[in-house]
């Protein structure tokens, strides 16, 4: 269990700094979209001569692919080129606020009752947000615009985990994954071309360490690391899972001040300590004390052909981190 959760920790806190070194000699969107279709590509395949059924239902596709979009094309992709400006830090702690989007979705969007605790932590992370937001507090080389579309990439991240259980997934939630991983990736790779990215890309002078960070991102950040995240989430009481939210963002400002040489402010400081205290009280809360289930979605039965080819069920979102 700690080996798995070590992984977690280390790996997807790590993936904002590579995030940050990618981006320097290739173009973000490209750079994100080619690693969740590689990715995603290369897990059919394997699932495939592993003997799994990788085909799934236009509706559990569709499925899928929205919430693909909203996690890896709106939140990790937006982070990605959000880096261009944003010290990679700093976007791991905005990225922590996606448990606290969540509550809010869940409050007025599901119409759900939430704790007066669960609240109370909302709004000391929300005050740990705005602490991060002031002049004095994000490092000189943060620029506005780049803060505010990090805050749009974990509001993206956390629509996408909120949509998840109330879809019609894929049953196999590894086939699941590859498909968002696919769709979210083609999502990125199209915007990559619109903007003319492709163009911008010389590999003949990209840096060596820019290129190995974009083979990290795939082989550590999306196999590795989703692999360790997949076996947690059958083997281990989420409740230690979940975890994850409040320590890679600690392991990224680390990382990013002793490689980076990214400044820590006292407002940084303060602001991180705000927010990584409130999701640790809004995750511990929310394990101990776990939200109803959201109503089932009906799969009609013109939609159905065989029980394998067309099962979906209620499956929460199991994919890579934001980073």
């Amino acid at each position: 269990m700690w080996s798995a959760l070590s992984i977690v920790y280390v790996i997807w806190g790590s993936t904002y700094l590579a995030i940050r070194v990618m981006v320097e000699d290739v173009p973000p969107l490209l750079g994100a979209g080619l690693r969740f279709v590689v990715a995603g590509v290369a897990m059919l395949a394997f699932l495939a001569a592993r003997g799994r059924d990788v085909r799934v239902s236009r509706r559990g596709l569709l499925a899928a692919g929205a919430v693909g979009v909203l996690l890896l094309a709106g939140g990790n992709g937006l982070v990605t080129v959000a880096e261009q400006d944003v010290p990679s830090g700093l976007a791991a702690l905005l990225v922590a606020s996606v448990p606290l989007w969540v509550v809010l979705l869940r409050s007025t969007v599901g119409g759900e009752r939430v704790a007066r605790g669960t609240l109370a932590g909302l709004a000391v992370g929300f005050c740990g947000l705005a602490v991060l937001l002031l002049p004095g507090s994000r490092p000189a080389d943060a620029t506005v615009g780049g803060v505010l579309l990090v805050l749009v990439a974990a509001a993206s991240w956390a629509s996408g985990s909120f949509l998840s259980p109330r879809l019609s997934m894929p049953s196999d939630p590894l086939v699941s994954t590859a498909w968002q991983m696919v769709v979210g990736g083609a999502v990125l790779l199209a915007g990559a071309i619109a903007a003319g990215e492709p163009g911008d890309l010389h590999l003949a002078n990209a840096s060596a360490k820019s290129l190995l960070a974009f083979a990290y991102l795939i082989v550590a950040g999306s196999w590795v690391a989703f692999t360790a995240y997949a076996w947690l989430l059958q083997n281990v009481p989420i409740s230690k899972v979940a975890t994850y939210a409040y320590v890679n963002p600690l392991v990224a400002v680390v990382l990013g001040w002793a490689l980076l040489s990214e400044q820590l402010s006292v407002g940084t400081l303060a602001g991180a300590g705000l927010i990584v205290a409130s999701v640790a009280a809004i995750v511990t809360r929310e394990s101990a004390h776990p939200p109803p289930e959201p109503e089932p979605v009906p799969v009609p039965a013109s939609e159905a052909t065989t029980a394998e080819d067309e099962r979906c069920i209620k499956q929460p979102a199991v994919v890579d981190s934001v980073s």
